[in-house]
């Protein structure tokens, strides 16, 4: 279980990637959504799995080239792995909310525009969320489409273009192909789901160490935290223009802030401790998911939330999938592949992965400052009771359990803030 690897070839030097108008990210933290509400008390446990049985099973797919999977979760050796997807479905209730993109020829296709693989490992748990850019380049093996109808097999194309290919079965066996591991729970949601989740926990608060102004998505806020939901929450996770340097690498490490104080959020009493948050929560997850027969089992999501459900903040890492601009399109990017053979090799070590990466103006977040000052003649110490953790060093040499990333690796870890590097300046 996850442990296979294939060989990895050097590419050209990173660039940044500017793509056209995709729609937002926050469907990659739905299983960690549902892990926690699962975990949270028995009746919500039992509401979620009767709901989970009648309404998930009924549409479940099964995984194509799955291995046998043990009925324990922790006989998985080398930890497991879930694939989450959000696709663009132009959903009747929401699609006057998303322009040209439900407009036209196009808008009965389906893409799959988010892209988290998230690795659990073994003992000592950690959790690694890998975001692959929407239009990166990657073969995609032949699929068969949900008219039964075989997709021959494309040695270079989008990888948002999978799903269209053959569904969710295709967006894993092509992810599976690219990164070596073997995924063995899988999950899609719409994105009109985007907007229930996050009113069904009241918002989640975001910080803006700039103001963002991007005309495209409409959104226009201001510097400083703000609590956002609803269609604000889906220009905010949208907003590519109004960050760093308008690339869609900027706008994930944007998404990735989001989904760092969502599990914050979700964890916190504001959540957990409040029964009829929790009711509705369950509730809106159930009606938005499309799982893998897999992941259909009641059982087997309560085995998934009691593995994570203690995980520290520092072992849980978001992290984008390296890349470098295509050299034959700009609007484009394809894996470089040296670092992440790097990546992966570390989480199979079940190593703790270190961000070397330094923010610039091109990046779409900017660490938040340490919210206790340092005196000038006594540095601070490193702190470990509070909320907030100062960026990690990058010592010549790491402890033996450490692995530091490749300084092209964006990411930052769930003890870590970040705010938006709008891109509004003076």
């Amino acid at each position: 279980m996850s442990t296979s690897r294939t060989h990895r070839h050097p590419v050209a030097r990173h660039g940044q990637l500017h793509s056209p108008t995709p729609l937002g990210q926050l469907l990659k933290i739905i299983g960690i959504t549902l892990a926690v509400v699962l975990v949270s008390g028995l009746g919500v446990i039992g509401y979620v799995v009767g709901g989970w049985t009648s309404t998930v099973n009924a549409n479940a797919v099964e995984l194509e080239n799955q291995k046998e999977l043990p009925p324990d979760i922790g006989a998985y050796k080398g930890g497991f792995d879930i694939l989450l997807t959000g696709v663009d479905t132009c959903e009747e209730k929401y699609k006057h909310l998303f322009g040209d993109r439900c407009k036209g020829p196009d808008a009965n296709g389906t893409l799959n525009d988010v892209n988290l693989l998230v690795h659990v490992s073994e003992e000592p748990r950690r959790i690694t969320a890998v975001s692959f850019p929407r239009d990166l380049m990657v073969p995609i093996p032949e699929c068969t489409d949900e008219d039964g109808n075989t997709r021959s097999a494309k040695s270079r194309q989008a990888l948002n273009s999978a799903y269209q290919d053959g569904g969710l079965n295709c967006v894993v066996n092509t992810i599976s192909e690219l990164t070596g591991e073997d995924i063995e729970f899988a999950a899609s949601v719409t994105f009109g789901g985007v907007i229930e989740i996050t009113d069904s926990i009241g918002g989640v608060e975001v910080c803006l160490a700039n103001p963002i102004k991007d005309r495209y998505t409409g959104l226009d806020m201001a510097a400083g935290t703000h609590t956002i939901q609803g269609f604000q929450a889906l220009q905010f996770l949208r907003t590519r223009h109004g960050v760093g340097d308008g690339s869609d690498l900027g706008r994930i490490g944007n998404q990735q802030q989001y989904m760092t104080r969502l599990v914050r959020k979700l964890i916190s009493g504001e959540v957990l401790g409040n029964v009829p948050t929790m009711f509705k929560l369950a509730d809106t997850g159930l009606n938005n998911v499309e799982a893998s027969t897999s992941l259909a089992d009641p059982m087997k999501i309560v085995q998934i939330a009691l593995a994570v459900k203690d995980v520290p903040f520092e072992d849980i890492v978001f992290v984008q999938y390296p890349s470098v601009e295509d050299p034959s399109n700009a609007n484009r990017v394809v894996p470089d592949r040296d670092a992440a053979a790097e990546l992966w090799d570390a989480i199979a070590a079940n190593k703790q992965l270190q961000i070397t990466h330094e923010t610039t103006g091109n990046d779409g977040v900017v660490l938040e400052e340490p919210t206790t000052p340092e005196t000038p003649e006594t540095p601070a110490p490193e702190q470990t009771g509070g909320t907030e953790t100062p960026a990690p060093t990058t010592s010549a040499t790491p402890a033996p359990d450490v692995a530091q990333l490749p300084s092209n690796i964006k990411g930052n870890s769930a003890a870590q803030l970040t705010c938006s590097n709008g891109n509004v300046r003076g």
